[in-house]
């Protein structure tokens, strides 16, 4: 597991001990950042259930300003606080240990918007639809933002929750990744 492009290009990351974590390959991370962008000008990235931090880093390695990575994970929160430094791109990041609904409060309360939003909890959680009601109910997607929700291909997400719609959907062997974003 590596960062694939931009300015910490190449950087090798730690990744969490033990069985509860599942990485995205870089084969689909890399898939996943042609559909989405090469390159971002700035924005802000959430990547709630962070695991090692990989999705939420390559994003502001290619250039989105700042990002905050949220686990409930002891040991995600270490590898992300780890892979941060070793991309040294941890002045651009805030890490925080908690459940993901009540992070996405604690959010709101801050009237922070994101242009991408990662989301990729343990697999059989079904926590995916109402994380996604919670982010559109608290306005946290910009208007030309992209949620990324990696699940099962076994799981079948609502087209549409509240303002946000699957605009795309990848699937790679077992995973699917539904691409939201929101009506205008």
């Amino acid at each position: 597991m590596r960062i694939i492009a931009g300015c910490a290009k190449g950087t090798r990351l730690h990744s969490v001990q033990g069985l509860s974590v599942r990485p995205t390959t870089d084969r689909v991370k890399e898939s996943l950042f042609q559909v989405i962008g090469p390159f971002f000008s700035g924005g802000f990235v959430l990547d709630l259930f962070a695991g090692s931090g990989s999705l939420g880093l390559e994003a502001l390695s290619r250039g989105a300003e700042r990002g905050i990575f949220i686990d409930q994970a002891r040991g995600s929160i270490e590898a992300v606080r780890r892979n941060a430094k070793a991309t040294r791109l941890d002045k651009h990041v805030e890490i925080y240990q908690r459940d993901a609904r009540a992070a996405l409060r604690t959010l709101k309360g801050r009237g922070i918007s994101f242009q991408l939003i990662f989301l990729d909890p343990p697999y059989k959680d079904g926590v995916l639809p109402e994380v996604i009601q919670s982010i559109d109910e608290g306005e946290l997607l910009e208007e030309d933002g992209w949620l990324i929700a990696e699940h099962d291909k076994g799981e079948a997400l609502p087209q549409e929750i509240g303002k946000l719609y699957i605009e795309r959907t990848l699937t790679y062997g077992d995973i699917q990744i539904d691409l939201y974003t929101k009506e205008s």
